[in-house]
């Protein structure tokens, strides 16, 4: 995300806020391009998107984004690991190290 400054509107400090993304993942491309919408950003390009936002609005956004890529990388993690690891993870007792 790039951001910069702008005047005051209603009293609140608003930054123009350039978000661009390369994400290869279709689902997850989908819920960044969403999350981006929500927050009143206007597609610019396929994968960049530009709008005024309060700080706080921003940051709620990149935080918003960055739970949206931990899931992704949690779910791709799950699948790489296969049926077989899933099995293996209930056999496992407590505090046992893999």
């Amino acid at each position: 995300m790039v951001s910069r400054a702008l005047a005051r509107r209603n009293g609140e400090p608003r930054v123009q806020t350039l978000v661009v993304y390369d994400i290869a993942s279709d689902k997850l491309r989908h819920r960044v391009a969403e999350a981006c919408k929500d927050y009143g950003l206007q597609r610019i390009q396929w994968s960049a998107f530009l709008g005024d936002l309060t700080h706080n609005r921003r940051t709620e956004l990149a935080l918003r984004l960055q739970g949206h890529r931990a899931q992704d990388r949690d779910r791709r993690r799950r699948a790489s690991d296969g049926p077989a690891a899933a099995a293996d993870q209930g056999t496992r007792r407590e505090g046992e190290v893999q």
